[in-house]
């Protein structure tokens, strides 16, 4: 019998945090981070969090620090600082706090892209894991990029109703919310 994507399971919401890595925007200007709290609570989930971090390796790794040290967050999404500028530092903050690394994601995410972007998806540096329970993906800072992200990878990944596997079920703290 094929799975038909999200049937004999009932929905169950994560807590997910949201960071946007930005020298220049502010809550009035972060179209991509306002665009991933939308999707995210359209797709019922909780937003846990939400800053705005400058682009800097300590204070990015110190908020997702934070969040993967908190049991009621099970998911950071963070958009932003994956390019390949001077002060692009979003994959070197994360990397070292991860666990283990999502190698398909980054992969799946820049093929999808390529349908956009062309040549310029190679420009990305994104890149998902898991730290101390928690899953971390880092998007570029564009909101299409967050929309491809979210719409094509990381929504149905986090619904528990997705078969025939998701990230969602592995979460040692699903059932602890």
């Amino acid at each position: 019998m094929a799975h038909d994507g999200n049937t004999e399971r009932e929905f169950r919401p994560l807590n997910i945090a949201v960071l946007t890595v930005s020298d220049t925007r502010n809550e009035q200007t972060d179209k991509s981070g306002s665009l991933l709290c939308e999707r995210l609570n359209a797709a019922g989930h909780r937003l846990a969090d939400k800053q705005i971090q400058p682009d800097d390796i300590y204070r990015i790794r110190a908020s997702v620090s934070a969040w993967v040290a908190d049991p009621a967050v099970q998911v950071v999404i963070t958009t932003g600082g994956t390019g390949v500028t001077g002060r692009d530092g979003t994959p070197e903050a994360v990397s070292p706090l991860l666990d283990k690394l999502i190698d398909g994601f980054g992969e799946m995410f820049r093929s999808l892209s390529w349908e956009d972007i062309n040549t310029s998806t190679l420009q990305s540096r994104c890149l998902a894991g898991v730290a101390n329970g928690t899953y971390i993906f880092c998007l570029p800072g564009s909101t299409g990029a967050c929309a491809t992200g979210w719409d094509m990878l990381i929504e149905k990944q986090l619904d528990y109703r997705t078969r025939p596997c998701n990230l969602a079920e592995l979460l040692p703290r699903l059932t602890e919310t």
